[in-house]
C-alpha cells in the first residue's frame, strides 16, 4: 500500500505535469482533440468501424427543440441524458422510469418535467462543457449492466477505463458506482476505482477518494478477484481506438451490457492518473517499454499480446 510521496516515486508514478508535457502534448495533436472531446462525434466515428456504442435516441441542439422533448420521451422508460462536450461526468442524468410528468433517476428521486427541461437548457448553454462552449444534449440507451457486477456496484452501470499508449493497452481499471456518486461510475463524484490485471481482466485492489479499500462501501462485498467477461475483446477494442483517433495517449471507456456485451462510452485525450493508485503501480515503466518496442508491434493482436505478456500482475 502506498502511503508516502517517496513510495509513489519509487513505483514509477506518472504525475500530471509529466503526463501533459511528455505524453499528451507530444503524442496527441491538438487538431485531433475534437474527435474525442465531442461524445457525439466519437460515437459516430466508432460506428463507422463497427465498434459498438449505446444507441442514440435523440440530439437536442437548439433551445427551440426543448419543448418537444417530453413528447419524444413518452416512448422510453429508461434513458440517459448527457452533454456531448461534458467532462468529469458532469451533467449526466440517468433515468429508470417516468410517470405523471415526472422522471425517476436511478437513485429513486424524481425530476419534474420543468426541472428536466431546465437541465437540458443548461447543457445547450454550455454549463457542463469544456470551456463553457455551447453544446448539444444527447439522449441515449441506458446500459443494463452485466450481472457480474451486482455484488460490488450501487445502482448504476460500472465502466472500464483502459489507458492505451501507441496502440498498446498499458493499464486498466473498473469504476464502480456508489451511493455517494449517485449511481454514476465517476471517480470525481465518489465512484470506486478497482485495478485490473491487464493479462486476465481480474479485479485487484481498489481506491476510493485516494484511499485504498478492500470492500465496496455500500454492499460490503470484497472487490478483488472478480473475472471480467469479454476481456480479450475489450483489449482489442481499446487498441483499435489508436488507429481510430490518431491519438497516441488516451483513455478508452467501456461498459458491459448484459445483453449487448462490450460497448464504447467515450475516449479521453487527457485521462486521469488515479488508475495508478488503483493498480498499486505507476505508468512510467510501462510507457517507457512501449516506446522502446513500438517499432516491433505492427498489428492490434501483437500489441494486445505484448500488453498481456509484459503488464500482467505476474509479469
Amino acid at each position: 500500500m502506498w502511503r508516502t510521496i517517496k513510495q509513489l516515486g519509487t513505483n514509477g508514478v506518472l504525475g500530471i505535469n509529466k503526463r501533459n508535457a511528455d505524453y499528451t502534448l507530444r503524442y496527441n495533436p491538438r487538431r485531433l482533440y475534437p474527435l474525442v472531446d465531442d461524445k457525439l462525434r466519437t460515437k459516430q466515428l466508432a460506428k463507422t468501424v463497427g465498434i459498438p456504442v449505446p444507441e442514440l435516441y435523440h440530439v437536442i441542439e437548439f433551445y427551440g427543440q426543448i419543448k418537444a422533448v417530453p413528447t419524444f420521451l413518452t416512448d422510453y422508460q429508461d434513458f440517459v441524458i448527457k452533454p456531448a462536450k461534458g467532462s468529469h461526468g458532469d451533467g449526466i442524468l440517468v433515468f429508470s422510469g417516468q410517470r405523471k410528468q415526472k422522471y425517476r433517476k436511478i437513485s429513486g428521486t424524481f425530476l419534474t418535467q420543468e426541472e428536466l427541461l431546465y437541465h437540458i437548457s443548461n447543457i445547450i448553454s454550455g454549463v457542463y462543457s469544456l470551456g463553457g462552449q455551447s453544446d448539444k444534449a444527447m439522449i441515449e440507451y441506458r446500459i443494463e449492466f452485466d450481472p457480474i457486477f451486482a455484488d460490488i456496484s450501487y445502482l448504476g452501470a460500472p465502466d472500464i477505463r483502459i489507458i492505451v499508449f501507441l496502440g498498446v493497452p498499458v493499464m486498466a481499471m473498473v469504476r464502480l458506482p456508489t451511493r455517494v456518486s449517485d449511481g454514476k461510475a465517476n471517480l470525481h463524484q465518489g465512484a470506486i476505482g478497482v485495478g485490473l490485471d491487464i493479462a486476465s481482466g481480474k479485479t485487484l485492489s481498489a481506491v476510493w477518494y485516494n484511499e485504498i479499500i478492500e470492500e465496496h462501501p455500500d454492499t460490503g462485498n470484497p472487490v478483488a478477484g472478480l473475472q471480467l467477461p469479454n476481456w480479450n475483446r475489450l483489449l482489442e477494442l481499446a487498441a483499435q481506438c489508436y488507429e481510430l483517433t490518431g491519438l497516441g495517449y488516451l483513455g478508452v471507456d467501456f461498459v458491459l451490457d448484459k445483453e449487448k456485451g462490450p460497448m464504447l462510452l467515450e475516449i479521453n485525450a487527457r485521462p486521469g492518473l488515479n488508475i495508478q493508485i488503483a493498480n498499486h503501480d505507476g505508468l512510467l515503466k510501462r510507457l517507457s517499454l512501449v516506446e522502446q518496442q513500438q517499432a516491433n508491434l505492427h498489428t492490434k493482436a501483437e500489441r494486445c499480446f505484448f500488453a498481456k505478456t509484459h503488464f500482467g500482475v505476474s509479469s
